[in-house]
């Protein structure tokens, strides 16, 4: 006899319980489960199959507008993440107006003679304009620098739509001015402006200067995406920003500039953004409104420069960030 090998007597050999209408099993515990899902069509056709797939819930469904929504609100959640995690951005952003109130209220406020008006009263919607302005270059700059550190080239690799960068950026800048502005009236109040207004008049003026502010991300966004480096965009918005803000309303009287710079001033978009402000507002002042379209209807030409901004802007923003994410 093999000595590994050895004859276990049947007796010794745990009898297996053979499986009754009593004594459920493992395939038939899964049966009765799969019942309760659907009821047991037992067929040669595979009905019981069909009849399961057919009481599973239906996946949920995704519009296009809805996943436009949902990438472009992550991207604007990662930009507040950004301004969180450096306050430095923020301060900034909020000390230059803060300069300019006080230089030009404090300073320059007993040279400066308005017509009709006290100069701090004249001043603040100027301030406000040229806040929401200068803060529309953030996305610009931001554009500039995601670009040349490869952020563009890691969303490119995503299954998002292609306008939520963008759509992240200029909603950043709106947080960012409405921070802004809070602060500046907070100032504005401290060195004597007030509203002499209605409230829903000055929730308008507030609407409209975000607004225009949003709209005018668009145009430094497409800016940032077109200069070669981050290094550049500040030297080129300056080329807009200085123009549009000091040779307009905001700090003196259009009236007081050559004949060349008048004409400039009261075409200017901002000096109706500014003359719409100080209308909402109640800072207007006794002094003659020019008889000028845009001076005289100013709260109109601010809604039809936005609307023409973005109608304009927002396409060739997403068409010149489809062509850097083609490269």
């Amino acid at each position: 006899m093999n000595a590994r090998h050895v004859d276990t007597p049947a007796e010794s050999v745990p009898a297996q319980p053979t499986p009754s209408a009593s004594t459920p099993t493992a395939f038939a515990i899964a049966d009765s489960a799969t019942t309760e899902v659907a009821p047991a069509v037992a067929d040669a056709n595979g009905e019981r199959a069909s009849a399961r797939v057919a009481t599973l819930p239906p996946l949920p469904t995704w519009n296009p507008f809805s996943l436009w929504y949902s990438d472009g609100w992550t991207v604007t959640k990662r930009n507040m993440i950004k301004i969180k995690r450096s306050p430095d951005m923020l301060v900034f952003a909020v000390i230059q107006p803060i300069m300019f109130v006080l230089l030009f209220s404090q300073v320059y406020g007993g040279a400066i003679a308005v017509a009709g008006s006290d100069y701090t009263q004249f001043l603040m919607a100027g301030i406000f304009a040229q806040t929401v302005v200068f803060g529309a270059t953030f996305s610009g700059a931001a554009m500039a620098l995601d670009l040349k550190e490869g952020i563009i080239d890691r969303f490119r690799s995503l299954p998002m739509n292609a306008s939520a960068v963008l759509i992240g950026r200029t909603n950043g800048d709106l947080v960012l001015n409405t921070i802004s502005m809070v602060i500046m009236m907070a100032t504005g109040l401290a060195v004597g402006w007030r509203v002499n207004t209605s409230p829903p008049e000055f929730l308008a003026g507030v609407g409209l200067l975000l607004l225009f502010g949003y709209a005018f991300s668009w145009v430094m966004a497409l800016l940032g995406m077109s200069v070669k480096s981050p290094e550049v965009i500040n030297n080129a918005s300056f080329l807009i920003l200085f123009p549009l803000t000091f040779v307009s309303n905001a700090f003196v009287p259009s009236e007081t500039l050559p004949t060349a710079l008048r004409v400039f001033a009261e075409w200017n978009p901002v000096s109706s953004l500014v003359q719409a402000v100080r209308q909402l507002f109640g800072n207007l002042g006794t002094a003659p409104v020019p008889d000028i379209w845009t001076m005289q209807n100013p709260v109109l030409t601010v809604l039809i420069g936005i609307t023409v901004m973005l109608l304009v802007f927002v396409p060739l923003c997403i068409r010149k960030f489809a062509s850097i994410s083609s490269r």
